[in-house]
């Protein structure tokens, strides 16, 4: 008895893009969006603080996006919520992104201490709690 015989068939390149009727190449169609229709993504920083504007999410909104926007009732910083969601800068960054032109989340600048408090009111202060 004689095994079986496999037949090749040939192989077929696919062009990269299809054409319309008029027999122009068009661009192959997104199966999904990463980013918005341009690629943009919003200038943000680890430290740029987050807030929301809802209260509640969306119904449309993904579950990540409900989870990010309940937990920015309060300021938090872009590498809080990285890591208290479990993901990483890039996908913050998307999904910031999205909310950002939602609207539904405000991104502000981190709040910064322009100058030290005066070690010797901090002494003094300490020096009279201790008399105390």
């Amino acid at each position: 008895m004689t095994p079986p015989q496999r037949q090749r068939r040939d192989i077929v390149p696919e062009s990269p893009t299809r054409q319309d009727g008029e027999g122009k190449p068009r661009n192959p169609e997104r199966m999904y969006v990463v980013a918005g229709p341009d690629g943009e993504r919003a200038e943000l920083d680890l430290v740029t603080l987050i807030v929301a504007r809802a209260t509640d999410p969306p119904p449309s909104a993904s579950p990540e996006q409900a989870a990010l926007l309940r937990l920015c009732a309060a300021p938090l910083s872009v590498a809080e919520l990285s890591a208290y969601l479990h993901l990483p800068f890039s996908a913050m960054g998307v999904l910031l992104t999205e909310l950002l032109t939602a609207e539904l989340v405000q991104a502000r600048a981190p709040i910064v201490r322009k100058a030290r408090s005066d070690r010797s009111l901090l002494e003094a202060v300490m020096n009279g709690l201790q008399r105390l």
